[in-house]
């Protein structure tokens, strides 16, 4: 067996094309191991210094996780106080709101009830105006039915224009169906005041032109309706003119009396040429209402020359109620002058009384068994001013 060679200088193994010998491998493990215990030992001391501050570390980890879980007690305690103050507040609130909504729901209820009240009582005025409405339909079925027959129109007609005069006029002021002098009879005349010529109203109006407007379906059937309409009224209104305009025994204007406002106004909005011939023939169309009012005029007119006819009554009355007015001023004024002689009458019989009556007391004071007096003349006086005023009494009755 070979000797082991422990020099140092030995090459030990070759890096590359280095050799490394065994003393630097020594001193390279001597280093190593060196390093790793000045590691070690450092590591130790860190580990210590480490191990103390951790514990400092834990120590203030405990002291603030007291005073936090002192805090999160004083917290509990804040939010259970909260919590049960904003519970009270907020069952007081709900109570409120209960009470407000129960309160609401009660007036909500009377108000409903009073609505539903006010709902009855309207639908019993629509049921009453619906069977109105009823009754005015048949009412106007029944007056179609009339329109419909040219006499029982006619009649119609005659009705409201006497029923219009009748109510605004006195009797004797008007006249129905009179004949004139020309054989004519007017529906109407009315004697107008100071010996006037009569004023003539007719109440025949041509409706079967004006239902075949209202019927007409087409613009051409339309057209020729509102043309035969047209010659129709012309035709009247040159009748009125040549029969009832006669001169010193009519009015020189007439009326033609319209039943219906509409077909009035339809008249004047849409055949303003008939209502101009008729006022360059001296006929007036009129409503009922414009008749009415015509009648108001007239009456007033009729009433107007009454009270100048009955002027000079009036005036004559007038001259002896002055007459009376005097001879009542001259009695009062004689009255005047006997209450004042009386007067003076009266205050001459107070003095008398009470210088006899000044003169009794001292009568009374003196002593009669040694005195007489001498008779007085007062009595006598007084006798005849009371004497005197009884004449004059006796006189003013």
């Amino acid at each position: 067996m070979q000797p082991i060679d422990l020099s140092l200088d030995r090459t030990f193994f070759i890096f590359g094309n280095q050799s490394v010998s065994l003393g630097q491998v020594l001193l390279a493990v001597a280093l190593l191991l060196g390093g790793l215990l000045l590691i070690f030992v450092t590591g130790r001391r860190k580990a210590g210094d480490r191990a103390a501050e951790a514990d400092a570390r834990m120590m203030a980890l405990i002291a603030a996780q007291t005073e936090m879980q002192g805090r999160i007690a004083t917290l509990a305690d804040v939010f259970g106080t909260r919590q049960s103050e904003l519970n009270q507040s907020i069952n007081q609130r709900i109570d409120g709101m209960t009470q407000r909504i129960g309160t609401s729901i009660t007036e909500q209820t009377k108000a409903t009830h009073e609505n539903l009240r006010r709902l009855q009582e309207r639908l019993a005025v629509i049921d009453t105006a619906q069977t109105n409405i009823q009754s005015l339909a048949k009412d106007m079925a029944g007056l179609q039915s009339i329109l419909s027959n040219k006499q029982t129109r006619g009649a119609f007609g005659q009705s409201r224009m006497e029923t219009i005069i009748a109510d605004g006029l006195p009797m004797g002021a008007y006249a129905f169906q009179t004949t004139l002098s020309n054989g004519s009879r007017p529906d109407c005349t009315i004697r107008m005041p100071n010996d006037q010529p009569v004023l003539v109203i007719d109440a025949k109006f041509p409706l079967e032109g004006w239902n075949a407007i209202r019927a007409a379906t087409d613009p051409e059937m339309a057209k020729l309706a509102s043309q035969q309409f047209r010659r129709d009224m012309e035709v009247h209104i040159r009748d009125i003119s040549g029969k009832y305009l006669i001169s010193g025994e009519t009015q020189e204007t007439a009326f033609l009396f319209v039943p219906s406002e509409s077909i009035f106004a339809e008249i004047h909005e849409h055949f303003e040429a008939i209502v101009q011939r008729a006022h360059r023939a001296r006929i007036v169309i009129v409503s009922p209402s414009l008749l009415m009012l015509s009648i108001q005029v007239i009456q007033a007119i009729l009433r107007d020359a009454r009270m100048r006819e009955q002027a000079h009554l009036i005036q004559g009355e007038v001259v002896r109620l002055m007459e009376d007015l005097t001879r009542l001023d001259e009695r009062v004024r004689k009255l005047h002058g006997h209450f004042l002689t009386t007067q003076k009458d009266v205050d001459d019989i107070l003095v008398s009384s009470d210088k006899l009556k000044r003169r009794g007391t001292r009568i009374e004071a003196l002593d009669l068994a040694t005195a007489t007096p001498e008779p007085s003349k007062e009595p006598k006086a007084f006798d005849s001013r009371l004497g005197q005023l009884k004449l004059r009494v006796v006189d003013e009755d």
